[in-house]
């Protein structure tokens, strides 16, 4: 699909993703409106890879408040209260709506929608479905009402520019070619592809955080690189890793040593127990989740989407420990928003794993993803609709077409020099590299936001540990922009 034939589309809001926070947003236009992305299948989306669920505070012990006061400590004093306050109250309202998509959420047996208990929740608060394929099973239902819905259109591809030449939005360059347009909601997902030891999809190397600070968009906290204590150790570390999820070690599941001691509390924040299996890595020792005596019973019985990681890998987590290591998981940081979604360039707003909402802080609450990207994909929808469009944008001609590299071989020495423990040296040896490439290289240009964070974060908060510079200093957000890099 080429030139003319893309005009059609003049004017629409452009949705960049179809993961759960993408089609949450299409769900709510109530005008035709396009998505762009590489596959429509729900394949090489974050949304379908969560294993544990969504949390939400429907247990009769819960409460909205508990689940807020869960999600600032969590947060390590960056959350924005208003913003946690507003998500999780909205909680069971996002829980009625997969249930009005027919998402088979799992039951107990008094009929009561079962919940797990995850790390650093104070009560069984997340709502599965399918055991331990949530994401996979609520976007599968997700995708079968986007694609009943009309108005709703679809363009297989990836973004390439984003064209504000006035400082707002007046079209996006797709691999099909440029659409104008003054609306588009990016829900692209985050940037674990450009570490070695990932859970997530390859391909999200944070591509499009860096074309929407080249085309002016602020970017927020982009330090804050969530890791999984536990993915399981593969043969071959270019691959993505195999998560293995939170709500085992809520059933039960414990971390060992070779010799089967304990050393840490399994049920802290994502951050502490990621640093304590590191630290024991560091010191020669290899970590081992241990699932073989769950108190509800078989490994397998609980878990069978992870069992089958498992044997592929030659482990049977029935009978045998399982050897972890911590994997970078989720981008806590991304294109500042506000509460509608809107980021700091007019026509463009953002939710899912891209933004920075406030929700998260320097550390993401267990399974506060997908209810964060229900929610803001309906918000960003239903703020889009209240913006009535002018005409399609006047363009004069056709802009040139974008040739920046996507291409990304430092995936070493990111996970080396910004993993979980980090150092000025260290910090500053990454960007002597990704630097010299970031003008014309989108993955050097993210991974240098990354490490410029990094470097200027002179503190121990969360997901972001200096070594070279213990405590905390008073709790602030960074806010960057292209100008800000010594380019």
């Amino acid at each position: 699909m080429q030139g003319d034939s893309l005009s059609r589309y003049a004017g629409w809001p452009i949705i960049i993703g179809a993961g759960l926070a993408g089609l949450m947003a299409a769900l709510e236009l109530e005008e035709p409106c396009l998505i762009l992305a590489p596959s429509f299948t729900g394949e090489g989306t974050a949304s379908t890879l969560a294993q544990g669920g969504m949390a939400a505070a429907i247990g009769p012990e819960d409460s909205p408040a508990l689940h807020a006061a869960d999600t600032l400590k969590a947060g390590a004093g960056l959350c924005d209260p208003a913003m946690v306050q507003r998500i999780t109250e909205a909680g069971p309202h996002a829980v009625e709506t997969l249930l009005r998509l027919d998402v088979p959420l799992a039951r107990d047996e008094a009929g009561q929608l079962a919940l797990h208990l995850e790390a650093a929740h104070s009560r069984k608060r997340i709502v599965f479905a399918g055991g331990d394929r949530s994401g996979h099973v609520m976007l599968h239902h997700t995708l079968q009402a986007a694609r009943k819905k009309e108005t709703i259109h679809w363009l297989e591809g990836t973004l390439e520019e984003f064209y504000a030449p006035d400082g707002s939005l007046q079209g996006v360059w797709s691999s099909a070619g440029f659409i104008p347009t003054g609306r588009c909601i990016l829900a692209s997902g985050g940037c674990g592809g450009l570490y070695q030891h990932t859970t997530s999809p390859l391909a999200n190397r944070g591509i499009t955080l860096a074309l929407a600070a080249q085309a002016g968009a602020t970017l927020r906290d982009m330090e804050f690189t969530q890791f999984h204590p536990t993915a399981l150790i593969a043969a071959e570390p270019t691959h993505r890793l195999a998560l293995i999820s939170e709500a085992a070690r809520g059933a039960g599941a414990v971390l060992r040593l070779e010799d089967g001691s304990r050393f840490t509390e399994e049920l802290a924040p994502r951050d502490v127990v990621s640093r304590a299996i590191a630290a024991q890595l560091q010191q020669g020792h290899r970590v081992f989740l241990d699932g073989r005596t769950l108190p509800g019973g078989a490994f397998s019985a609980h878990f069978p989407a992870i069992t089958q990681a498992c044997h592929a890998a030659g482990y049977d987590p029935d009978n045998q420990m399982l050897p972890v290591q911590p994997a970078m998981h989720y981008h806590m940081g991304g294109l500042k928003v506000d509460h509608k979604g809107r980021t700091t360039l007019p026509g463009l707003w953002a939710c899912g794993e891209v933004a920075c909402t406030g929700l998260h802080g320097a550390n993401r609450l267990a399974s506060n993803s997908l209810l964060e990207a229900l929610l803001c994909g309906q918000w960003a929808g239903q703020d889009v609709n209240a913006c009535v469009a002018d005409a399609s944008p006047t363009i004069v001609a056709t802009p040139p077409c974008p040739t920046a590299s996507t291409d990304w071989p430092l995936r070493v020495e990111m996970q080396h020099h910004l993993g979980i423990l980090r150092t000025r040296a260290g910090i500053e040896q990454l960007l002597e590299r990704t630097l010299p490439l970031a003008r014309h290289n989108l993955c050097a240009l993210t991974a240098s936001f990354i490490a410029w964070g990094a470097l200027h974060r002179l503190e121990q908060r969360g997901a972001h540990w200096r070594d070279d510079a213990p405590g905390l200093q008073p709790a602030r957000h960074y806010d960057w922009h292209l100008h800000d890099l010594p380019l």
